[in-house]
């Protein structure tokens, strides 16, 4: 492949891969993570509410990685209250899991930018080690990619499997006891999954720049090889 194309390509990536570690660092101080409803179960089974009245019951609740915002309705208007992981929500939250979230979310940010840097090294300088040749730009997308996934498998699992959204709706809350009534990640979960796919597609332009996989042989020097075998 020509000279230029390798640099574009190189290029193309690089500013990808620095989008992503940009996007991944606002992803982490937004409260725009999960988004979601609660019902209030006490106050709706105290005046048997179906239908319409249901409505009356029903709050909201939205959260990031840090901190976050519900809205309780029991019967008698909105109350709002703003809350924070740490150091509030500590006793309450798989704390393991969530704080796994955080640092592999940091570690992402980190190898978005050392892949950024070697894409644009590719780009306009000339390799001189193997870290900085195609194995390195494989190993940097790689561990990104992989950081990714393990973000949002964690997250998933710490909202879905663990019930985070009713561990915080009923956080400080002795009299009423509430229940999710709906949740749906929101775009700061999804920036996410789209930097995953971005690091693997860089993983496929430095292929399609020419560079083989690596640990990966040619054939013709297997042929070599096996050919100065036979002349000993």
């Amino acid at each position: 492949m020509p000279a230029q194309q390798k640099k574009l390509i190189f290029c193309t990536a690089g500013v990808l891969s620095l989008a992503c570690a940009l996007g991944t660092a606002a992803a982490i101080g937004t409260q725009l993570w999960v988004r979601g409803t609660i019902l209030c179960t006490t106050g709706a089974l105290l005046v048997n509410a179906t239908g319409p009245e249901l409505h009356k019951f029903i709050g909201e609740i939205q959260y990031g990685l840090f901190s976050g915002q519900r809205v309780r309705q029991c019967g008698l208007g909105g109350r709002p209250f703003q809350f924070s992981f740490f150091p509030d929500l500590l006793k309450i939250i798989p704390a393991s899991i969530h704080v796994s979230v955080i640092l592999f979310c940091t570690v992402l940010i980190i190898f978005a930018l050392v892949g950024a840097g070697f894409f644009m090294f590719n780009a306009f300088g000339s390799p001189y080690e193997t870290l900085h040749g195609p194995v390195g730009l494989y190993l940097w997308s790689f561990i990104a990619c992989s950081c990714g996934c393990l973000i949002m498998i964690l997250f998933s699992s710490e909202v879905k499997i663990h019930h985070l959204s009713e561990k915080i709706a009923n956080f400080k809350e002795g009299t009423f006891t509430f229940k999710t009534h709906s949740e749906q990640f929101e775009n700061s979960f999804w920036i996410i999954l789209v930097c995953s796919l971005v690091h693997f597609l860089n993983a496929l332009l430095i292929r399609f720049a020419g560079f083989e996989f690596p640990f990966s042989k040619s054939k013709d020097s297997g042929r070599i090889t096996g050919a100065v075998d036979l002349m000993y």
